[in-house]
């Protein structure tokens, strides 16, 4: 069954150029395709500089087939993006198609067939999540470093590899389903993952950006690698609880060996190892005890600050 629509959202910040050609590059990847993958094609771009983007608004003038969305405010890509989704939701269909991409070019529109295939090809466009895994990234060795040291802590931290971004499609039903989960309020991408729902991964190397420049610069890309852990809260606590278990009995069993060795035989212990067990007792309690209270601190006040947001803008209570 042909889907009714597909949407394609995206979130801009002053990349209505790049925007304009990844529109182009879509339909004239769509229209190349043997038989048609939806009845309708809609463009959805949230404008993540609160309305100062003209060119951009400009463009959604000039175009029947897109739609653009105002945060109030500057919100970042992740929960712009959101926000558009939310605000597209109660227009969408069961049997519609979502898909999410940046605007500028880097989620190729080369690769929507192959990330589409799974859903088409599935009775009712089922509840399956399809996912592109980054295979190549064409970016600084200083950043690739980065990355990598990322990926590492991610996977110790959450048991997860993490190796995709906003290029993801859904059915309608799916979409209408899911996205007022809260996770949603703290980052986009990892909470698809988050989620425990069935992810298909289609492997798609990222492409080159069609214009303008990037502005994200180190520091929101920390920021942001810091809120893509946060909706795996409940897995970090999990593993935090057996590491600080592990630390915890091995520090106990130093202290009383410290102490019961003296007691049963003539070998004395230094007093720099009784001083080190017992250190390392009151270290690890203290420090993992801490990250959590932050952890669940930061990513707490993170939703609670923007909940509600897309009912205040309809002047909804």
């Amino acid at each position: 069954m042909t889907p009714g629509t597909l949407w394609l959202v995206s979130p801009s910040y002053f990349d209505a150029e790049a925007y304009r050609r990844l529109q182009e590059r879509v339909l004239a990847t769509l229209d190349a395709q043997p038989r048609p993958v939806a009845e309708r094609v809609r463009f959805v771009v949230a404008d993540d500089t609160g309305g100062l983007d003209l060119e951009l608004a400009a463009l959604a003038r000039e175009r029947d087939d897109t739609i653009l969305v105002t945060p109030p405010f500057n919100l970042g890509h992740q929960r712009a993006l959101v926000f558009a989704l939310r605000n597209l939701s109660q227009r969408m269909r069961g049997g519609d198609l979502v898909v999410t991409l940046d605007a500028d070019g880097e989620d190729r529109p080369e690769d929507l067939p192959r990330l589409l295939a799974p859903l088409l090809d599935s009775a009712e466009h089922g509840r399956e999540i399809v996912v592109a895994q980054r295979t190549q990234r064409r970016e600084t060795l200083p950043f690739k470093g980065l990355y990598l040291v990322f990926l590492t802590i991610f996977r110790g931290l959450t048991g997860t590899t993490m190796r995709s971004g906003n290029f993801a499609a859904y059915s309608g039903r799916t979409g209408r389903t899911i996205l007022r989960h809260p996770y949603f309020d703290l980052c986009y991408s990892s909470t698809l993952v988050a989620l425990d729902l069935p992810v298909k991964y289609i492997p798609c190397p990222r492409g080159e950006r069609y214009a303008g420049r990037s502005r994200m610069g180190y520091g929101p890309l920390v920021m942001h690698g810091f809120r893509m852990l946060t909706p795996f809260t409940d897995r970090i606590a999990v593993r935090s609880l057996i590491a600080f278990s592990g630390a915890f009995a091995l520090s106990l069993a130093l202290a009383l060996a410290a102490i019961a060795i003296p007691a049963v035989s003539d070998e004395a212990i230094p007093g720099w190892a009784a001083a080190g067990a017992m250190a390392m007792m009151v270290v690890s309690l203290l420090s993992v005890a801490n990250a959590l209270i932050l952890f669940a601190v930061f990513s707490q006040s993170r939703g609670i600050s923007l909940s509600n947001l897309e009912d205040d803008a309809h002047g909804n209570p």
